[in-house]
């Protein structure tokens, strides 16, 4: 018998599936699967499902004296499944994030700070006496299903006087360990060109389409030469709104131009969540609807893409043998205004409003969290 069947779910594609869940694995994919569950969930041709969205760019962990937030208020109460927090932790803070990750419905995991103080302050790599590796090597040993990845954050008020340092020793630590490697970019120095050109497959831009200065297009409004060669390499370009690092014009200039992030994620934390500009992954994912990106294309920038590039083995796509991570959404008609991070507007006549996540919890069996639209009576009909 299995532990739950979805029946009658939409997919991106607007085709219909049934999918049957067992162990917290996805065990049958058909259009009319046998009811052989006592617990049934009817999406009646009219809801949506994909893989669990997976935001790959968060602050989350709670204690943060900087930025911070609680899992599950951006994870499964907003209809994503996995969160990974983007260097808030270094290995001084590492066994605290980590208590409190497990302790959450929503997957979470870490890329780690180069900085063994994480951001306890906007400076962290100000002094390279915070970068400890031997401590880093260690922490990464203590936790490699929680650690997925390294975080170095690459802009004139992190670094102070030491320039493109931080990402020298960065990529020399990653070389040990073979995990990816997410640089923040922002205000120069030190240059995008002098940070791209050390850039290797695998590797992350994170708030890539920001409008600063040191953006990825030049004074004359072209891709930079940096840029398209790590393009090429295979570096990989993540959104990673925010509160100050993402451009609706550089998104329309990138999109003209065939250049597309492989991920979208929020960069989100308290405050911008709750005052904006970035309130949900979901309103983020809006924000291509606005730019004209296919819902298919937004879909796999938070679902395949980013498991694939964060390495989470069976995640991100609904298939047999995969873990049963699944986000349940409407795409409701309505026309809503969008702001960017510069206080730029867009209109959205589309959006993605997430009603549910199913998470494998740790007993190997699957849990439910429906997220309660305001105003809205509609409820996902769950038999048990």
């Amino acid at each position: 018998m299995y532990d739950l069947i979805i029946k009658n779910a939409k997919l991106i594609d607007n085709s219909v599936t049934d999918i049957a869940i067992k162990h917290g694995k996805i065990v049958e994919i058909d259009k009319n699967i046998i009811a052989t569950s006592n617990r049934v969930l009817d999406l009646q041709n009219q809801h949506y499902i994909s893989a669990g969205w997976i935001d790959s760019h968060t602050h989350c962990f709670a204690h943060s004296p900087i930025y911070y937030d609680e899992p599950d208020l951006i994870g499964v109460e907003s209809g994503v499944t996995a969160v990974v927090d983007a260097g808030s932790v270094g290995a001084l803070d590492i066994d605290e994030f980590y208590d409190l990750a497990m302790q959450a419905k929503t997957h979470v995991y870490s890329f780690l700070n180069i900085s063994k103080i994480g951001l306890v302050r906007q400076s962290e790599l100000a002094d390279m006496q915070d970068v400890d590796v031997p401590l880093f090597d260690q922490t990464l040993a203590k936790y490699p299903n929680f650690i997925i990845g390294i975080k170095v954050r690459m802009s004139r008020s992190v670094v102070g006087e030491n320039g493109i340092l931080p990402l020298i020793k960065a990529k020399e630590m990653q070389k040990k360990t073979g995990l990816p490697l997410m640089i923040h970019v922002g205000n120069n120095p030190p240059e995008l060109d002098e940070i791209a050109d050390l850039l290797t497959k695998g590797d992350i831009i994170t708030h890539c389409f920001n409008g600063k200065p040191n953006q990825i297009f030049d004074k004359q409004n072209n891709l930079r030469d940096s840029i398209k060669r790590a393009i090429e390499r295979g570096v990989i370009l993540d959104i990673g709104h925010g509160g100050e690092s993402f451009s609706f014009a550089v998104a329309e200039r990138a999109k003209c131009l065939d250049v597309y992030p492989n991920t979208i994620s929020s960069d989100i934390y308290s405050k911008n969540r709750l005052q904006g500009p970035v309130f949900s992954l979901a309103n983020v994912m809006n924000k291509f609807i606005s730019l004209g990106y296919s819902k298919t294309r937004i879909i796999d920038s938070v679902t395949k893409n980013a498991a694939q590039i964060l390495h989470l083995n069976n995640k991100g796509e609904i298939a047999i043998g995969y873990d049963a991570d699944l986000t349940i959404f409407d795409l409701k008609q309505q026309t809503v205004s969008l702001t960017d991070s510069e206080g730029e507007k867009r209109e959205c006549h589309e959006q993605f409003v997430p009603l549910a996540a199913i998470v494998k919890n740790t007993t190997k069996n699957v849990t439910i969290i429906e997220i309660k639209q305001e105003g809205s009576k509609n409820e996902l009909r769950i038999s048990n």
